[in-house]
């Protein structure tokens, strides 16, 4: 028969990695981006006289500067400002740090006319410290700093992009010009992480979400609000029944919950009070009698637990929902997937005697890294995102958060986890233990969370009968191992790359034919294949077979099935399996019987082909 010609392409050699430290792990960094961004300011006020700087901090990835300036940045501005940067940079300046009181530093910015730095100013702690590049320019700020512009590699740094901004983020106040830049000790770091950067963009989920045909955003329809496609819904799909089955063999029980509630019921809970700018605007005509689309799922579980009086007999009372919330995200914030108003959380509520409080933390953590290791997502650390003793945005009494940190420290001391403290990071009612997932361009994201919660239970006034038949009060635990959905789908698309395993690939395996003689039999294979639950179809484009071929290679079809005079004769089909990096293999003539068992055994594993 006619055969197609499938060379096997030779995975390119794997360039050395080369660690790129965020500023916040490194002093070193700390120092460069802090130093760059100041001659980037200075640079900047050189070739633009009327240019007025506000801040300029360092970021993870590298640093940024606000000016106020009547126009805005151009390619061929920032290409000036860079120029000008290193000409600074060869002039080995000093970097001199003064201690100067608040009065000598206000005089010296009105000196200069600089009313953001009098504002600035206005809000800095003393002692007030300014730092100088020799005797030609200077700014308030902390440090740290290099000490001397010599200590920069010219070709280790790079000014990126320009972006509006608004002053003190307050769209109410001026909008500035905001140029981002990133810096390194070397010039290696700096062109590894050029390609790492290229890479995000090929894997970018925006891209390949549209490229596979999983989700669309829609003008009409509002910014960050995603539509699903039939692809992208057989996708959410299968995230649900995995974790769905995972929660029904730990006794969880499914509840469904409305999409609106009374304003009064998040009065309760404190969102209202704590989250109203986050809050869709009220419908109704008062508050009394006013409803919000929901933000969280919370209040309605409290709900259904406090519907009757429960006994110790009952619990623990593990409540889930694929619930979605909406969000009043500034459009700003929006990004593909990741940052949406809209979103569908695996939301869970545990009610728990006091007593059952650590076994239950603990089962839901084993949950948890279950539902990672089966998405193959293995390189994470735990937060422990604990409250701000200085903040006044967190409910509830001292006693309550001691409990639940304690809590969640016991936790993860038991299992040995790798963890750090995020002070500031719990939600208004209690402590989280957060997972930060690294993906494979070491960026991170949240995904998973776990969280105690001694407030909502005493906000609601919920009870059980204790077994000595007093009242008391149980302990809250809230849980996403996914997060979202939505976000946990954007990472997963990068993360793969587009290329899903088997088991949770929209399509799982495409049928091709030497010719339009064998589309019969291609077609009784797919109907079968179909009636086990294979997701299965077949290319009727009457495309040559090459053609059909590259086809099922760009949309990442997991496995490839080709039909001839051969596999018909022998009832078998000749399959080719897509692996990582899109590196395809073939493994011959195998009958159909054979194909599907390996298929649903796949499935069954959630695992590849």
């Amino acid at each position: 028969m006619e055969q197609s010609s499938m060379p096997n392409i030779e995975a390119p050699e794997q360039p050395e990695k080369i660690h790129l430290p965020r500023t916040s792990e490194s002093e070193s960094l700390k120092k460069i981006r802090h130093t760059t961004s100041h001659i980037m300011a200075m640079a900047v006020q050189k070739l633009f006289p009327k240019a007025q700087v506000t801040i300029g901090p360092w970021i993870e990835n590298g640093f940024y500067y606000d000016f106020d300036i009547p126009e805005s940045f151009t390619e061929q501005d920032l290409k000036a400002i860079k120029k000008e940067m290193i000409k600074i940079i060869n002039r080995k300046l000093p970097v001199i740090r003064e201690e100067v009181s608040r009065e000598e530093a206000q005089r010296r910015i009105q000196e200069i006319n600089e009313p953001y730095k009098l504002e600035i100013l206005e809000g800095l702690q003393e002692p007030i410290t300014i730092y100088h590049l020799g005797d030609q320019w200077w700014d308030l700020c902390a440090g740290p700093h290099l000490e001397n512009t010599q200590e920069l590699h010219p070709k280790a740094f790079d000014l990126e992009s320009v972006a509006g901004a608004y002053w003190r983020g307050d769209a109410t106040k001026a909008q500035l010009q905001r140029i981002y830049g990133t810096a390194w000790e070397t010039p290696q770091q700096l062109t590894e992480y050029k390609r790492r950067k290229e890479e995000a963009l090929k894997r970018d989920h925006r891209k390949l979400g549209k490229e596979l045909g999983l989700f669309i955003f829609s003008d009409q329809v509002g910014p960050g609000l995603p539509l699903w496609t039939p692809k992208g819904t057989v996708l959410r799909s299968l995230l649900e029944d995995f974790l769905k089955q995972e929660q029904l063999k730990r006794g969880y029980q499914q509840v469904v919950t409305p999409h609106i509630g009374r304003v009064d019921l998040f009065k309760t809970s404190g969102h209202w009070q704590k989250y109203k700018e986050d809050l869709f605007p009220m419908m109704g005509e008062s508050e009394d009698e006013g409803f919000v689309l929901k933000a969280m799922n919370c209040p309605f579980h409290i709900q259904i637990y406090k519907n009757e009086l429960r006994s110790y007999r009952e619990l623990p009372m593990r409540l889930a929902e694929f619930g979605t919330v909406y969000r009043y995200e500034q459009s700003g914030e929006l990004g593909g997937l990741t940052r949406v108003r809209g979103f569908t959380q695996d939301d869970s509520h545990l009610f728990v005697m006091p007593e059952q409080l650590d076994a239950e933390f603990l089962s839901v953590v084993d949950l948890t890294l279950s539902v990672f290791k089966t998405l193959k997502l293995s390189n994470f650390r735990a937060r422990l995102s604990f409250r701000d003793p200085n903040s006044d945005k967190y409910i509830g009494s001292d006693e309550a958060w001691s409990k639940a940190e304690n809590a969640i420290r016991r936790a993860v001391e038991t299992l040995g986890m790798e963890h750090f403290e995020g002070i500031g990071e719990a939600a208004f009612y209690g402590p989280k233990l957060d997972f930060i997932f690294r993906d494979a361009l070491d960026r991170e994201w949240q995904l998973g969370t776990v969280q105690v919660d001694y407030n909502l239970p005493e906000r609601f006034d919920l009870e059980y009968v204790a077994e000595d038949g007093t009242r008391k009060r149980p302990v809250m635990i809230h849980r996403a191992p996914f997060g979202s959905l939505e976000r946990l789908i954007g990472i997963l698309i990068e993360e793969y790359a587009g290329d899903f395993p088997f088991w949770l690939a929209p399509v799982q395996v495409r049928i091709v034919q030497v010719s339009d003689a064998f589309l019969s039999y291609a077609k009784d294979v797919v109907s079968k294949m179909r009636s086990v639950g294979i997701r299965a179809e077949v290319d009727t484009s009457g495309d040559r077979l090459p053609k059909q071929i590259r086809n099922a290679e760009k949309e990442k079809i997991p496995v490839m099935a080709v039909v001839g005079e051969k596999e018909v004769e022998s009832n078998t089909l000749s399959i080719r399996v897509r692996g990582a990096g899109g590196q395809s293999k073939d493994l011959g003539a195998i009958s159909v019987v054979e194909v599907m068992e390996r298929m649903q055994e796949a499935i069954a594993a959630h695992s590849n082909f």
